[in-house]
C-alpha cells in the first residue's frame, strides 16, 4: 500500500459566502496518496463556524481556524494522537471576517477582510494561545488601517487579504485589497508589531490579495484580483520596499481576448514554478490554474493555463508534488500532476483551504 499525506480542509458555510455560519460546516481531513495523487474518502473531523482559513503550528500540535463571519472570531484546536481536534480556546479575530492565519514564532497573525485590521494572538512556546489572550478573549494587538481605492463596489475601505512574513523575518506584510497597497508592519523584540508605513503601492485598481516571496528574497509575486495579473517587485531588503518589475496576465493573450472577465485568487511557488488559481467570474469559463517559470532573474515566463472542472478555485497547495486545489462552488477537491493534467477528485461541500497536516 502507497504511504499518504494527511491534510486538513477548512470549509466555507454550506451554502457559501456572506451565508449563516455554524451550520454544520467545519474541518475536514482527507489522505492523499504520494505516489498516485489519489486521495481518500473526506471525514469530518470537528464542527466549527465558518473555518475558511486553517494554519498548523510547526510543532504539530495545535491547528487554528478562522470563524469567518461578521465579528470574527479565532480557535485553536489541539491535535489528538488519533488525529482528532479538541477546541481549547476562541478568542475575538479583532475585526470583522478573518480569512487569513501566519504562524510567527510566539504570535498568530490574522488578517480581517471587511475592515482591513490586523490583529496578533500571542502563543505559548508550545502553541497554545496565551492564557492571558484566552482569558480577555480578545488579540494582544490590533491595528486597523484607512484608505480606498477606485473600485466603489470592492474597494471601499481596507481590506486585509494575506499576511506575509519577509524574508529576513524584520518584517510583516499584508496585501490589502481595499488600498492597493502591501502595508508594512515592524517587528519588535517582545514580538509585537508596529505601524511601518507601505513596502509597495501598486497599480490603482490592482486588489492585491496574495503574495509570495522567492526563493532568494529578492522578489515579490503579487496576485492582483482585480486586475487578473500577477505584479513582479524587486524586493529591498535594506529598506523593506518592492518595486515594480513586471507585470503578467493571469491567462494566456488568446484566451483573455474570450471577453471573460477573470479573477485570480492564491498564488504559490513550486520551485521553479509560481500557480496561480483563477476564476472566471459568471457563467463563462473554465477556471483554471495558471502556472509560469519562473525565470533565473526573477521574472515570470507566459502563463500556461490546466482546465479545471469546476468553479472557484479558492486555495492551492503543492503535496509531494501533486496540485491540491479547494474547488469551493464546486465542492470539490481535485489534484493535479506537474504538468497540469487532472489525476483525482474528491467531493467536499465548500473546500475554502488545503493545509498538509503536520506530525511531530
Amino acid at each position: 500500500m502507497s504511504a499518504t499525506t494527511p491534510l486538513w480542509i477548512g470549509t466555507f458555510p454550506h451554502a457559501g459566502i456572506g451565508t449563516e455560519a455554524g451550520l454544520g460546516e467545519g474541518i475536514w481531513r482527507v489522505d492523499l496518496d504520494r505516489t498516485t495523487g489519489a486521495l481518500g474518502e473526506p471525514r469530518p473531523v470537528v464542527e466549527t463556524p465558518a473555518p475558511t482559513f486553517v494554519a498548523t503550528h510547526p510543532g504539530g500540535r495545535w491547528l487554528y481556524a478562522v470563524g469567518e463571519s461578521e465579528r470574527g472570531t479565532v480557535t485553536a484546536f489541539e491535535v489528538t494522537a488519533d488525529g482528532g481536534l479538541v477546541p481549547r480556546a476562541t478568542v475575538t479575530s479583532g475585526g470583522s471576517a478573518p480569512c487569513h492565519l501566519l504562524v510567527v514564532d510566539d504570535a498568530l497573525l490574522v488578517a480581517n477582510y471587511v475592515d482591513g485590521v490586523l490583529a496578533v494572538v500571542p502563543l505559548t512556546p508550545d502553541g497554545a494561545i496565551r492564557p492571558e489572550a484566552t482569558a480577555a478573549g480578545v488579540p494582544a494587538q490590533v491595528l486597523p488601517h484607512t484608505g480606498s481605492g477606485p473600485d466603489r463596489d470592492r474597494q471601499e475601505g481596507p481590506h486585509a487579504h494575506f499576511v506575509a512574513l519577509t524574508p529576513d523575518r524584520r518584517h510583516v506584510l499584508v496585501a490589502d485589497l481595499g488600498t492597493d497597497e502591501l502595508r508594512r508592519y515592524a517587528r519588535t523584540a517582545d514580538g509585537s508589531l508596529v505601524a511601518d508605513g507601505v513596502a509597495a503601492r501598486l497599480p490603482p485598481g490592482t486588489g492585491p490579495r496574495h503574495v509570495v516571496f522567492a526563493a532568494d528574497g529578492a522578489h515579490l509575486y503579487v496576485a492582483g484580483e482585480l486586475d487578473a495579473t500577477v505584479h513582479v517587485l524587486a524586493w529591498d531588503a535594506s529598506t523593506a520596499t518592492g518595486a515594480p518589475r513586471r507585470t503578467v496576465p493571469a491567462v494566456p493573450a488568446a484566451e483573455a481576448a474570450d471577453g471573460v472577465r477573470r479573477s485570480p485568487s492564491h498564488v504559490l511557488l513550486d520551485g521553479d514554478r509560481l500557480l496561480l488559481g483563477v476564476r472566471a467570474l459568471g457563467l463563462r469559463g473554465p477556471d483554471a490554474v495558471t502556472s509560469y517559470d519562473v525565470r533565473a532573474d526573477g521574472t515570470l515566463g507566459e502563463p500556461r493555463t490546466a482546465p479545471l472542472p469546476g468553479p472557484t478555485p479558492r486555495h492551492l497547495a503543492v503535496v509531494d508534488g501533486w496540485t491540491v486545489v479547494a474547488l469551493q462552488d464546486a465542492h470539490a477537491l481535485v489534484v493535479q500532476g506537474p504538468d497540469g493534467t487532472q489525476v483525482a477528485a474528491v467531493a467536499l461541500r465548500s473546500p475554502a483551504c488545503v493545509v498538509p497536516v503536520v506530525t511531530a
